[in-house]
């Protein structure tokens, strides 16, 4: 005997929600996006021509679809038409893909992306899943959408334009000295800049043409072949003189793309080139990519911002700073790896946000092995007379304070170091060990009193019990993050250009990670589906359907 199949038989349609599971992922998809405030989607009103399909219903359906690992837009409209979750939550529209794509790039749908990380924080502190008590910051780097072999190298670009200048300064010199053009204004003997070359190609442009004119006023073939001769010349130097002003811009607009990085891909500028982690082979993979930096708590992904730099030091003050100013205030402790530790990170936290720094710095598991602690040729290790402000070498020698001082950095930062110099090296037998500087030269100390007295800071606060533990959570908690992005949601490869539009793509990756790690996390507990008496839910189908069917008996 079979169960009775029919595929004629007519089927009144019903709410799709019945065939969703008890704590399907729709439902938190529909929760985060339904705490949106209304004014949020104000900027997305139109006016005039066809009215637009809802922003939340946009936000349903591209945060749902990205939980499910589909990132395409061709994808995505696929799903409309396949999968059960998608139909309830676009309730029966089928925006196209372009549709899809245009709205998630869209420039104001990164404030309903910051309302979404804003509200499901709340929503996580309201049910004590975190404590409010730290955050933890680490970061990535993801591939951009760019192609492999399209970087162009700021050392490059110096060194052709640097090789412009010199042969652009050479050919105009030329054109003095067998007096082709008259002298022009510039502004600099350095250099001629792009408007000091279309001067002379102005120039040469008039020469040439004077040319022009006496050839077609010659009646003798061999004055008019002598003419030609003579108006090779300038015609060279002009077509020079041209290639040299193209060049001369590109490089200019190539400078300006580089701002203050190095290197940037010809297909999205914005995207810098990384080493990225090794592959199978342990090669070195250097790509196009973009730094993602994100603050955790409870393995949930709180806030996000995309850098170009590929280190992480420069990025954490800008980033903290984004995180106060769209997503929530700091909490009481700041958790970072060693890879943010400088002196003007700790600056920064300790004095300008009054936090607590449990950040780690380069050389702080180096410190505490033996072989540091023993390394007699370490000046860490030199005893130090506070009175007399003198350390003392191996030797016994006498290092005296000489002079201060200041150091500026590319970025402005600096740092100020107290120099100490030794009373007399010469003939010492431990020289060679002691230090590389040339005979005749003493060896010297550069303290950074304020440096070595924030690692003393971390290094109490990391021994403590209550903020050691704290700092143990890092790896088991922004880690993991990273882990699911990359692994279980298969989301290693950007699909979007443009730092804006990869800003918009992250926040759904991320705000997916989180909906996928609170939905496996509450599976056992009571969904809204239940307690909403108006939702078209599971609770009115059951006597809807009996009634349907004693209709038909």
């Amino acid at each position: 005997m079979f169960k009775h199949y029919n595929i004629d038989q007519v089927v009144l349609p019903l709410d799709l929600e019945i065939k969703l599971q008890e704590n399907d992922i729709a439902y938190a998809v529909n929760d985060v996006v339904e705490s949106i405030p209304e004014e949020a989607f104000a900027n997305f009103l139109r006016v005039t021509g066809c009215p637009s399909y809802h922003p939340r219903m946009m936000m349903k359906i591209i945060l749902c679809a990205y939980t499910q690992s589909i990132f395409s837009g061709r994808k995505i409209e696929g799903l409309l038409k396949d999968s059960v979750r998608m139909m309830w939550l676009a309730q029966g529209y089928e925006p196209s893909y372009r549709t899809i794509n245009r709205f998630r790039v869209h420039p104001e749908v990164k404030e309903l992306l910051r309302q979404c990380f804003v509200q499901f924080r709340c929503q996580l502190v309201q049910e004590e899943q975190i404590d409010e008590e730290a955050i933890f910051i680490d970061g990535t780097k993801i591939e951009a959408n760019a192609n492999k072999y399209t970087f162009v190298w700021r050392k490059a670009i110096e060194k052709y334009n640097q090789k412009l200048v010199e042969k652009s300064n050479q050919m105009y010199d030329e054109l003095l000295e067998k007096e082709i053009i008259p002298e022009i204004e510039r502004e600099s003997a350095d250099e001629l800049s792009t408007d000091e070359l279309e001067k002379v190609v102005e120039k040469l442009d008039e020469v040439v043409e004077a040319y022009d004119e006496k050839i077609e006023a010659s009646e003798t073939g061999s004055e008019r072949k002598q003419l030609r001769s003579e108006r090779k010349v300038p015609k060279q130097y002009r077509k020079q003189f041209q290639d040299s002003m193209a060049r001369k811009h590109k490089y200019q607009q190539d400078m300006e793309i580089f701002g203050e990085r190095n290197s940037y891909s010809k297909t999205d500028h914005d995207a810098t080139f990384m080493r990225m982690k090794d592959d199978h082979m342990r090669n070195g993979q250097l790509k196009a990519g973009y730094n993602v930096q994100l603050a955790t708590e409870g393995q949930y992904a709180l806030a996000y911002d995309v850098y170009p730099n590929p280190t992480d030091t420069r990025t954490f003050i800008p980033f903290l700073d984004n995180i106060e100013e769209r997503f929530f205030e700091l909490p009481k402790y700041i958790v970072a790896d060693a890879g943010y530790g400088s002196e003007q990170n700790y600056e920064d936290v300790i004095e300008n946000r009054q936090r607590i720094p449990l950040i780690t710095y380069n050389q702080y598991r180096k410190e505490k092995k033996k072989k540091y602690k023993n390394n007699a040729f370490n000046t860490a290790t030199w005893e130090y007379d506070e009175k007399n402000d003198t350390f003392t070498c191996p030797n016994g020698k006498k290092l005296a304070f000489s002079y201060v001082s200041n150091r500026t950095d590319k970025y402005g930062f600096t740092r100020t170091f107290k120099v100490y110099e030794c009373e007399d090296c010469s003939g010492c037998p431990l020289r060679s060990q002691c230090t590389k500087a040339k005979e005749g030269n003493n060896r010297k100390i550069y303290y950074n009193e304020k440096w070595e007295n924030q690692k003393k800071y971390t290094k109490q606060q990391l021994s403590e019990k209550e903020t050691g533990e704290i700092y143990g959570k890092r790896k088991i908690d922004v880690e993991p993050v990273f882990g699911f992005l990359k692994a279980n949601l298969r989301f290693t490869r950007l699909s979007v250009r443009g730092k804006e539009k990869v800003e918009n793509e992250l926040g759904f990756a991320f705000m997916a990670v989180n909906l996928r790690k609170y939905t496996a996390m509450n599976t056992n507990q009571p969904t809204n589906k239940r307690n909403n008496t108006n939702q078209n839910g599971s609770n009115h189908q059951n006597p809807m359907i009996g009634t349907i069917f004693r209709c038909f008996v």
